[in-house]
C-alpha cells in the first residue's frame, strides 16, 4: 500500500475515505474524518520535516495555497516525492483530486468523487443573483478576492462576490470600505477565523449575514457532496 504524508486537510479526509491505511501522517489541522490515527506532524504552514522523514512515505500530498514552498522544497531535497495541487475553482478541484488519489493508487474513482460531480452539476437558479462581501478574517479585516475556490463556489450558488476583480486573492478592506460595497449579504464562514452569530454580523449594520460551515465553502474533498445542500440552506435563511 501507498504511504501517504497530507499536508492539506481536505486532502488528509479524500485520502483518508478513499484509501484506508494509507494515510501515515496529517497536520494539526486535519480533523476529518473523526478518528483518525496517523501521527500529526505539525502545521500547514509549519510542518516537521524531519518527522516528514522518518515516516517514509512514498508520497507527500500539498496544495500551492496552502503549504510553503520553502517547506515542499525541504521535502523534496531529503528525497520525498511531493506531490503539488493547485485549486482555484470547482472543475479544477475534481481533476485534481483524481490526480491525487490516482497517485495515492486508489484503484477505482471513489463513489463520493461522482456524487459531489453531479451534485454540483444539478444545481438549479435559486432566485436572483446576490451580491455578497466574503470576509476570511477580521483583525484587519480581510475578504475573498480573485480566483478563488469559495467565490467559485458561491458563484455557482447565485452569489457574486463583490470583490472578485480585486487584483488580490484574499485582500485587506477596511470595515468602513466593506460596508459600502454595495452588498446585498454578507457570507461569514468559520474558518479560518471563527465567525459567530456574535462576532461578524453586527460589524455590517443589519446586512443580511449568512453564517456558513468553513468546511463546506473551503474544502475540496469528500464534503463537496453535501456542500451545495449545506450552503444553498444557510444564504436561504440569510435572505428571509
Amino acid at each position: 500500500m501507498t504511504r501517504v504524508v497530507s499536508l492539506v486537510p481536505s486532502l488528509t479526509e479524500a485520502v483518508a475515505v478513499s484509501a484506508p491505511g494509507a494515510l501515515v501522517g496529517r497536520t494539526d489541522w486535519c480533523t476529518h474524518p473523526g478518528g483518525l490515527d496517523a501521527p500529526r506532524i505539525g502545521g500547514t504552514k509549519n510542518p516537521d520535516v524531519a518527522a516528514i522523514v522518518a515516516l517514509r512515505p512514498d508520497l507527500v500530498v500539498a496544495n500551492e495555497e496552502e503549504n510553503r514552498p520553502d517547506d515542499l522544497a525541504a521535502l523534496r531535497a531529503a528525497g520525498l516525492d511531493v506531490l503539488v495541487t493547485e485549486i482555484r475553482g470547482l472543475e479544477q478541484a475534481l481533476r485534481e483530486l483524481d490526480r491525487v488519489l490516482r497517485a495515492c493508487a486508489v484503484p477505482s474513482r471513489p463513489r463520493w468523487l461522482d456524487q459531489a460531480e453531479a451534485a454540483w452539476a444539478a444545481l438549479a437558479p435559486d432566485g436572483p443573483p446576490r451580491k455578497a462581501v466574503v470576509p476570511v478574517w477580521r483583525r484587519p479585516w480581510m475578504v475573498l478576492g480573485r480566483d478563488t475556490f469559495a467565490g467559485d463556489l458561491l458563484a455557482r450558488l447565485g452569489v457574486a462576490n463583490v470583490y472578485a476583480d480585486h487584483p488580490e486573492r484574499y485582500p485587506r478592506v477596511p470595515l468602513e470600505e466593506l460596508r459600502a460595497a454595495g452588498a446585498d449579504l454578507v457570507v461569514l464562514p468559520d474558518e479560518p477565523y471563527r465567525f459567530t452569530a456574535d462576532d461578524g454580523p453586527e460589524a455590517f449594520d443589519g446586512l443580511p449575514a449568512a453564517l456558513v460551515d468553513g468546511r463546506y465553502l473551503t474544502w475540496y474533498g469528500p464534503s463537496l457532496a453535501r456542500a451545495p445542500e449545506a450552503l444553498g440552506q444557510a444564504l436561504r435563511a440569510a435572505v428571509r
